[in-house]
C-alpha cells in the first residue's frame, strides 16, 4: 500500500485520488443510509399499535349555506379598473402583487417598491351583481368613479370584459354597468329588504383583496343604519349592518338572505385596520332597486324636493309651542321654490305629505324625494295652532338649488347648437373658501364630472376651481352658462384652474376642442 501511494505521489496523481475517494465514501454512505431509510416499510412488526387512517369516498356535505353559494355564483362578477397610465393591466391577485413581492417575503426581505417605472394611478378591484341577463349589473359608485376604462371577468371564465357606465347616483353609492358579448348570464334574485330583521342570516359573496368568489356568513346586525359620524352620511343611504365578513373588493357585490335573494349592496365598513373588523354595511336593496330603475331609465337618478329647510335634530318641544303634536318645523323656504309659491313659510309645521304622516325630516325627505318631479301634491301644515293644506308642485332636487346645478344651457334661452360641458358646479360662499384655504377671488366649485363628457376628456377634475374659460373670467355659475352659450361645437375651450395637490393651490390649464 505504501508504495502505491508513493507511486501516485511521484506521479502526481494523489490529489485526484484523494478526491475519488472521498465522493467513493460519500456515494456508499448515502447508500447506506437511503438503505436504512428504505427499510423501514420492509419491517415485518409495526413500530406502534395504530390504526392505519383511510381516506372515505368524496360525499359532499350538504347544507343550506353551499347550496346557496352554488346558486348565486354565477351571478356575481369581479369588476377591475385598470391604471391609467397605461392600459396594460394589473393581473396580480391576492398577497402578491408580483414575483418580486413573493420573492421578499419568503426570504423576509424588507418590503418596497423595486426600481421600476414612475408611479401610476392604482388598478382598483372592486364586486357587482347581474340583475339583468342582458348585461347589466349593479355596483358601487365608488368603484367605478372617475374610471378610465371598466373590466369584468365572471364565473369559470378567464376573459375580461369590457362594461360600459350606464348611469352613477353619489346620493347611494351606486353605479349600473353594462356588458356586452357575453351570453348566458344568470341574474340574481332581488329580494326585499323590508322583510330582514336583526338576528337573520345574512351571505355576502364578492371578491376581497381580489380573491374572486369568495363566500362569507354572519347575521343582520341592525336595521335602516346610518353612518353620518363615520362618513358624513347623506339622507337617501340606509344601510342593513352585518358581521358576516366584507373587505376592500367586497364592494358592489350582494348581501343575501337564507333564501339567496339580494337584499343589499355591499358599500362600506368601519374599521380601525382597514379590514374587517365585524361592522358592515349593505345599501338597502328596496333603496337599490329604485336607484337602478330611474338610472336604465333617464340615465341619471332624478329626485323631487319642495324647497324647505329644517333642523336635523328638531326637539319636540319646538312643535309643541307652535302648536303641533309632532311634525317637521321649518326654519326657512327656498326663495321662489315650490313651497314658498304655494304659500308655505318659515315656522309652519309639516304634518303630511299626500296623505301620508310626516313626523321626522328623514321622513320627509323619504316621502317627497319617491314623488314624481313635476307632481302636484297636498302638503298639511299647522299655522298658528291651525292646519291648513296647500299644494305644492314637486321640483327637481338638482335644479332646485341653483348653488349646486348642472351647467348646461338651457333651451329656451339657447341655440339649438349649444354644447354642454358634463359637469356640476357650486358656488363657494365666503365660509366654504375659508375651509377650503382658498385666498383666490372669483371661481366656481366643480363638484362632479359626467362620465365620457367634454369635461372629463380634457381631463377636468372634481374639486377644481374654475377661474376662467377662454379667458373670461368665471365668478359665477351665471358667468360660466354665459360663456358656454357663446360657443359653438368645434370651438376651442381653454379653462384656466386652481388644483389642491395635497399641500397648496396651483394654477393648471386644461383645453379641447368642443367634438362637433
Amino acid at each position: 500500500m505504501r508504495s502505491l501511494v508513493e507511486r501516485l505521489q511521484h506521479s502526481g496523481l494523489l490529489p485526484i485520488a484523494l478526491i475519488f475517494g472521498t465522493l467513493t465514501a460519500g456515494i456508499l454512505i448515502g447508500t447506506i443510509i437511503s438503505g436504512s431509510v428504505d427499510a423501514a416499510p420492509e419491517a415485518k412488526e409495526p413500530v406502534s399499535d395504530a390504526t392505519p387512517l383511510e381516506v372515505p369516498a368524496a360525499e359532499p356535505v350538504a347544507n343550506q349555506f353551499s347550496e346557496l353559494a352554488q346558486q348565486v355564483r354565477p351571478s356575481v362578477v369581479s369588476i377591475y379598473i385598470p391604471a391609467s397610465r397605461t392600459e396594460e393591466e394589473d393581473e396580480g391577485s391576492g398577497p402578491f402583487n408580483s414575483p418580486e413581492d413573493m420573492f421578499r417575503r419568503f426570504f423576509g426581505l424588507p418590503e418596497g417598491p423595486l426600481p421600476g417605472p414612475p408611479p401610476r394611478r392604482g388598478s382598483g378591484q372592486g364586486s357587482g351583481v347581474i340583475v339583468d341577463p342582458k348585461g347589466y349589473i349593479i355596483t358601487n359608485h365608488h368603484v367605478v368613479a372617475d374610471a378610465d376604462r371598466i373590466r369584468v371577468s365572471f364565473v369559470d371564465d378567464d376573459e375580461r370584459y369590457d362594461a360600459t357606465l350606464i348611469g352613477a347616483d353619489a346620493e347611494t353609492d351606486l353605479a349600473v354597468i353594462h356588458v356586452k358579448g357575453k351570453t348566458g348570464l344568470e341574474a340574481a334574485k332581488i329580494g326585499n329588504s323590508d322583510a330582514a330583521n336583526v338576528g337573520d342570516w345574512a351571505i355576502a359573496i364578492g371578491s376581497p383583496f381580489g380573491y374572486r368568489e369568495t363566500v362569507t356568513v354572519g347575521i343582520i346586525s341592525a336595521l335602516s343604519r346610518e353612518m353620518n359620524a363615520a362618513r358624513g352620511g347623506r339622507p337617501f343611504q340606509k344601510f342593513l349592518q352585518t358581521d358576516a365578513a366584507i373587505n376592500p373588493g367586497n364592494s358592489g357585490g350582494p348581501l343575501l338572505n337564507i333564501r339567496g335573494e339580494v337584499i343589499g349592496i355591499n358599500t362600506a365598513i368601519i374599521s380601525r385596520t382597514g379590514g374587517y373588523d365585524g361592522i358592515g354595511f349593505a345599501l338597502a336593496s328596496n333603496i337599490a332597486v329604485k336607484t337602478y330603475n330611474q338610472i336604465v331609465r333617464f340615465g341619471r337618478v332624478s329626485r323631487g324636493s319642495i324647497g324647505v329647510e329644517f333642523s336635523g335634530d328638531q326637539s319636540p318641544s319646538l312643535s309643541r309651542s307652535y302648536g303641533a303634536d309632532g311634525g317637521v318645523f321649518v326654519l326657512r323656504t327656498v326663495e321662489d321654490g315650490p313651497a314658498e309659491r304655494a304659500g308655505m313659510r318659515a315656522e309652519d309645521i309639516i304634518v303630511s305629505v299626500d296623505g301620508e304622516k310626516i313626523d321626522t325630516g328623514e321622513k320627509l325627505i323619504e316621502v317627497v324625494a319617491a314623488i314624481a318631479v313635476g307632481e302636484t301634491v297636498p302638503i298639511e301644515v299647522v299655522r298658528d295652532g291651525k292646519t291648513l293644506t296647500l299644494d305644492v308642485e314637486i321640483q327637481d332636487r338638482a335644479k332646485l338649488y341653483a348653488e349646486q346645478s348642472e351647467v348646461e344651457a338651457d333651451p329656451s334661452e339657447a341655440e339649438e347648437a349649444a354644447v354642454r360641458f358634463g359637469l356640476t358646479v357650486q358656488e363657494i360662499d365666503p365660509e366654504r373658501r375659508d375651509q377650503m384655504r382658498l385666498r383666490e377671488r372669483g371661481g366656481v366649485l366643480i363638484t362632479q364630472i359626467e362620465a365620457h363628457s367634454f369635461a372629463e376628456d380634457i381631463g377636468l377634475q372634481q374639486r377644481d376651481v374654475v377661474l376662467e374659460v377662454n379667458r373670461e373670467p368665471i365668478d359665477s355659475i351665471r358667468d360660466l352658462r354665459e360663456v358656454q352659450r357663446s360657443l359653438k361645437p368645434g370651438s376651442d375651450v381653454a379653462f384656466k384652474l386652481l388644483r389642491w395637490d395635497g399641500r397648496t393651490w396651483r394654477t393648471v390649464y386644461e383645453a379641447g376642442l368642443i367634438p362637433e
